[in-house]
């Protein structure tokens, strides 16, 4: 069995390529979209996620302003725009317009979803003021969802052939990513 130690500040890479989102943020006029790589599912009914979202970023100051987020799951196709938003500050200025973006409102809340991307979850806040302080956790109901056909119906999953540029992005740190591959077994 080949096995090598990994640096616990590493430890999490072991985990972490479930796919990147786009986390848009709304509140008033203002609106931003953020790449995150830390979101997960954690529950079934309510269906609820979780997303790290760091103290700093201007998205955050959004969704504590209206409680609530979108997350768009993006396809190898909007690579390079993911990796725009996610290394620029949306208080330096608009991110849509300079990088191509298009978003538009969801049916239940009015954080901005993504369009070209796979995948949307409009989420209302679930607050929980210690872990947002302390990890900058946030956890959110979702309200409603969506998802392209193409490559997602009948609850699942379906990436063929002629899907490459809409397969989801994961990424696995240090600036490198992966896409959704091929399917290995189940039913």
């Amino acid at each position: 069995m080949a096995r090598q130690s990994v640096a616990l500040a590493h430890a999490y890479r072991l985990l972490n390529h479930g796919p990147t989102v786009l986390v848009g943020a709304a509140s008033g006029d203002r609106h931003n979209v953020m790449a995150a790589a830390w979101c997960m599912p954690l529950d079934f009914e309510p269906p609820k996620i979780a997303v790290v979202l760091d103290k700093a970023t201007h998205t955050r100051e959004l969704i504590e302003q209206s409680g609530e987020f979108a997350i768009s799951v993006p396809p190898r196709a909007l690579l390079a725009a993911t990796v725009a938003v996610g290394n620029r500050s949306g208080r330096d200025g608009d991110k849509f317009g300079p990088l191509g973006l298009h978003h538009f409102t969801g049916d239940q809340i009015a954080a901005p979803l993504i369009e070209g991307c796979v995948a949307w979850l409009e989420c209302r806040v679930l607050p929980e003021p210690h872990n947002q302080s302390r990890y900058d956790l946030f956890i959110g109901e979702v309200v409603a969802a969506s998802a392209d056909d193409r490559v997602f119906s009948g609850g699942r999953w379906h990436f063929g052939p002629d899907d490459d540029a809409l397969r989801t992005l994961h990424h696995v740190a240090g600036g490198a990513f992966f896409v959704t591959g091929e399917p290995a077994g189940g039913d």
